[in-house]
């Protein structure tokens, strides 16, 4: 049932002129932050009070905007039907484009990492409509309506959705060449290293770069941010390599740390596009 009620959204989204569908992602921005329960807000706040060293009223704004900005975010995937190699060039400007270029000229493919930041769903899109060969490492849904339909919407535009639990198959997507892009922001548990994440340890995930140093993969930070007037802008940073050395855990601590320290550099500069409701200093 969800799965054909997202359907319909869309179809009725596609069909509105683009100042209707902004408003109406402003309104829901707004009803996902009235019903964030408090507790959630709270633990928001803390965290950004104690990372950003900043009062806890501008901290509040902080939390608000990250929040609510969800709402143009969800309008904006609900369109992706729209989305063509014409328009794409429109609504994403791609900045630093050569340094992902150098990463693929090694013949390993690239490991594309960034953080729940921006409409991070629309950098994989924007990267294959403009000529790349890009497969996404996803998290499945709890709802099989939405986890179906945000795939199919992914892989209309030419994506390959792989689940995380899928490692041979990344290494094999990576063997071909492709550009295979991972989320490196989320608390990861047991299963993560510790790293300074804004001052204090967080478990952090090792994906990137484990399959980096196995595979001999570059690892390519890019990050995306929306402007004031809804364009979108992907930064893609230089690319980094695991050092393989005889201590495989240190080199990819090292390079775990790294990569971590880019994504602090980066939320600090957009911290309102941040997704600052996830606990992630969980312990």
């Amino acid at each position: 049932m969800s799965y054909y009620l997202m359907i319909l959204l869309s179809r009725i989204l596609c069909s509105l002129p683009v100042s209707l569908c902004d408003y109406i992602g402003k309104l829901l921005g707004e009803f996902m932050w009235l019903i964030v329960p408090g507790k959630r807000k709270k633990m928001a706040v803390e965290n950004i009070v104690c990372s950003l060293q900043i009062v806890e009223t501008q901290a509040l704004s902080i939390a608000k905007q990250s929040t609510t900005r969800f709402g143009a975010m969800l309008v904006e995937v609900l369109r992706y039907p729209l989305l063509n190699k014409t328009s794409i060039k429109q609504h994403v400007i791609i900045k630093g484009q050569e340094n992902l270029i150098e990463a693929l000229a090694c013949g390993k493919g690239a490991l594309l990492v960034s953080s729940h930041s921006g409409n991070w769903e629309l950098i994989g899109t924007a990267l294959v409509l403009n000529g790349f060969s890009g497969a996404g490492v996803v998290q499945k849904q709890t709802n099989n309506g939405i986890d179906r339909f945000i795939n199919e919407y992914r892989t209309k535009c030419g994506m390959d959705i792989r689940y995380k639990s899928s490692v041979r198959e990344m290494m094999r997507l990576l063997g071909e060449g492709k550009v295979i892009g991972l989320l490196m922001d989320q608390h990861a548990g047991k299963a993560g290293v510790e790293v300074d994440f804004f001052g204090r340890p967080a478990s952090t995930p090792t994906g990137a770069a484990a399959l980096g140093r196995v595979m001999d993969a570059p690892v390519v930070p890019a990050f995306i941010t929306k402007n004031a007037s809804g364009v979108h802008q992907l930064v893609i940073h230089k690319p980094l390599w695991v050092e393989k050395t005889a201590n495989r855990d240190k080199d990819v601590f090292m390079l775990t740390e790294k990569i971590t320290q880019i994504i602090e550099e980066h939320v600090r500069q957009f911290p309102q596009e941040w997704f600052w409701l996830h606990d992630r200093w969980k312990h």
